[in-house]
């Protein structure tokens, strides 16, 4: 079981522009070697968390509100928020907040040996990182650079570094890097 952290991303590290926008992402439209990576990665799913901005947008994108039958996850969803938020009708939405690290326990638990994934934003997989509980970051380069906007992951993380564990071109768009969280360790 990891928890992982996949998205997407300028080359310069923003998931989206400094009006919350996507566009510069969907201009790409389908690219079709990475239509079987993402079903994939979704199958190895068992409980998903975001952050209000995230799930907000993702409920206006689709307007799930009035067509709660597009609510693309099948595995409950942990939505962190300080505000009530509307839910989709039939969907399994757990808003919460506080600790995300005793809200991780039962993401674990629901999961049930599958992998959580935190989809966005950027703050609330670095509050995941802080205590620990991020195991891989999974980012999809898009070839844009963008001025300013949502940052990825708003944290300094110098020591110890990422590690590489797969580098994926998909045609002449997108690198995907996986990367491992590495944990210091402790002196004996």
């Amino acid at each position: 079981m990891k928890t992982q952290y996949y998205t997407a991303a300028s080359i310069n590290g923003y998931l989206a522009d400094e009006h919350g926008s996507l566009d510069w992402l969907f201009q790409f439209g389908e690219i079709e070697s990475m239509q079987d990576s993402y079903p994939h990665f979704v199958e190895q799913i068992g409980a998903v968390a975001m952050g209000a901005t995230t799930y907000t947008w993702v409920l206006n994108q689709e307007k799930l509100l009035e067509n709660p039958d597009k609510w693309p996850y099948s595995m409950p969803t942990w939505v962190f928020s300080l505000r009530q938020l509307p839910l989709v009708a039939g969907a399994d939405i757990r808003l919460v907040q506080g600790d995300v690290a005793r809200v991780h326990a039962e993401m674990v638990a629901a999961a049930k040996g599958k992998n959580v994934w935190i989809v966005g934003g950027g703050d609330l997989a670095g509050q995941f990182l802080d205590h620990g509980l991020l195991d891989e970051l999974i980012l999809t380069i898009a070839p844009v650079m963008l001025r300013s906007g949502a940052p990825l992951l708003p944290r300094d993380l110098v020591t110890p570094p990422l590690k590489l564990t797969r580098v994926e071109q998909h045609g002449d768009v997108y690198a995907v890097l996986v990367y491992a969280v590495q944990r210091t360790t402790a002196a004996a």
